[in-house]
């Protein structure tokens, strides 16, 4: 299957769920945000949410400052 994660092209070897794309990229213990389709997922929900074909993936990360 394939999305678009943050721009470029991405194949994911089966259907996933944003966790599932989290830790393949791993990204699991840093503090991001995802959105797909220009819609925030709640972190609770990344092991329900399903990922389709073509999918439009961003994955931000936190940065701190001042």
């Amino acid at each position: 299957m394939d999305i678009i994660l943050n721009g470029a092209p991405h194949e994911l070897n089966q259907t996933s769920t944003v966790a599932e794309l989290v830790a393949e990229l791993e990204l699991s213990r840093q503090a991001i945000a995802v959105a797909v389709n220009r819609c925030i997922i709640a972190r609770p929900q990344w092991e329900q949410y399903q990922l389709q074909q073509n999918d439009l993936v961003d994955v931000v990360r936190a940065i701190g400052g001042g």
